[in-house]
């Protein structure tokens, strides 16, 4: 059974995913979703772009692999493949859900697993009347976010994604000036989103979690640590570095409660963001920790460099060669077993204070996750597609 990814553009993970499927012995296709017209009438329906007709090729798969990049479109692409009865990994459920975060958060409440506390005023910070007289709602706003969070407090827009607009505040002035500031976008559609800052110390984690019709969640047992003092965000997007730690049971079992939570019991890949409350349980010293990470620098550098390589859109192999090369010799070093061994000692002694706070339906992987903790994506993914396509 055939199967087809979709996407926008295509980057290494969609590289990655080609090179899985065959060597996996799987038939890939490619749906196109960007400059496209998709028509739908009650006797016909098309995919095609000015040059080609894509249409058959819906004919031909038993499950779509949806990797468009932009989350509008991610959601798109799912409602429009399964009106036409193709199982997508991951569903328009799926889909919806990881759009917001405020959604995400409710469905992990509902099952039950640590959160921060989060508070969402559905509430523009200024708005206009018929006669575009300009109402302003900062002071109300603000005033509504301190009676729920005390002190320091993290805004976020609920749609965004690498750490974008993230912002943290310290003060009633700054929080205002910031909501004034504030518009609406196709980040932060409606309202103000905000939570509680959490000690987090200087890592949170990326932990990937899935699973194939019939069969139960199953959480990789390493997750990929993103770690730094450049930021109170450890996004990797930010300059942080990747380190690959063992998780604790209890960290597995919440994952794949957050997993089911959102998926349900279909089949579904996540990657799951979450940062433990540390609150002063630290193994190592903060200057120690940073020290290693200075040396680490000139190795985590020359992985940047391979990244940044434009030859590995044409030589993918090669590149990718390279690219596992360079974090050989990375995560040989000393100061990267020190720094991997100082968190998972930390994460062992928080694993009861680990909060999920976001899950990621279409995750970057083959450049870090990969190599960092054995993950391969890819072939959780195409297994999760055979699993639906098999069903029927």
């Amino acid at each position: 059974m055939s199967i087809a990814i979709l996407y926008e553009h295509p980057e290494t993970d969609e590289l990655g995913i080609k090179a899985t499927a065959q060597e996996m012995g799987v038939e890939l296709i490619h749906i196109p979703f960007r400059l496209v017209s998709i028509t739908v009438g009650n006797d016909a329906f098309r995919i095609r772009s000015k040059a080609k007709e894509y249409t058959w090729v819906l004919e031909r798969v038993g499950a779509v692999l949806n990797r468009a990049q932009s989350k509008n479109r991610r959601l798109y692409a799912s409602s429009i493949m399964e009106a036409l009865g193709k199982p997508v990994i991951n569903s328009s459920r799926v889909e919806y859900i990881c759009f917001s975060k405020l959604r995400t958060l409710l469905e992990f409440r509902r099952a039950g697993v640590k959160i921060p506390k989060s508070v969402f005023v559905p509430c523009n910070s200024h708005e206009f009347l018929e006669n575009m007289a300009k109402i302003h709602n900062e002071v109300s706003i603000a005033d509504l976010l301190e009676m729920e969070l005390d002190g320091t407090m993290v805004i976020k827009p609920d749609s965004g994604t690498h750490g974008r607009d993230v912002r943290l505040v310290k003060s009633r002035e700054a929080l205002i000036q910031l909501l004034e500031d504030t518009q609406p976008s196709i980040i932060n559609p409606v309202g103000i989103f905000a939570q509680e800052f959490v000690d987090k110390w200087f890592y949170d984690l990326r932990i990937v979690v899935s699973k194939e019709r019939g069969k139960p969640p199953s959480c990789h047992p390493l997750a990929l640590a993103r770690a730094g003092f450049k930021d109170f965000r450890t996004n990797t997007f930010l300059g942080n570095m990747v380190f690959g730690v063992k998780l604790p049971a209890a960290v597995m079992e919440a994952a794949e409660r957050c997993g089911m939570a959102i998926g349900g019991d279909s089949a579904w890949i996540l990657a799951l963001d979450a940062m433990p409350r540390v609150e002063g349980s630290r193994p190592a010293d903060d200057e120690c920790i940073r020290s290693d990470l200075e040396k680490l620098e000139p190795y985590f550098d020359n992985i940047k460099k391979v990244k940044r390589n434009p030859a590995k859109m044409k030589d993918f192999q090669t590149w990718n060669k390279r690219l596992e090369e360079a974090f050989d010799l990375y995560k040989r070093t000393e100061p990267y077993e020190r720094v991997r061994r100082a968190i998972e000692e930390n994460l062992e002694k928080v694993k009861d204070r680990v909060m999920f706070h976001e899950a990621n339906s279409c995750p970057e992987f083959w450049e870090q996750t990969r190599l960092m903790t054995g993950a391969n994506l890819a072939e959780h993914m195409i297994k999760c597609a055979l699993s639906v396509a098999n069903s029927g």
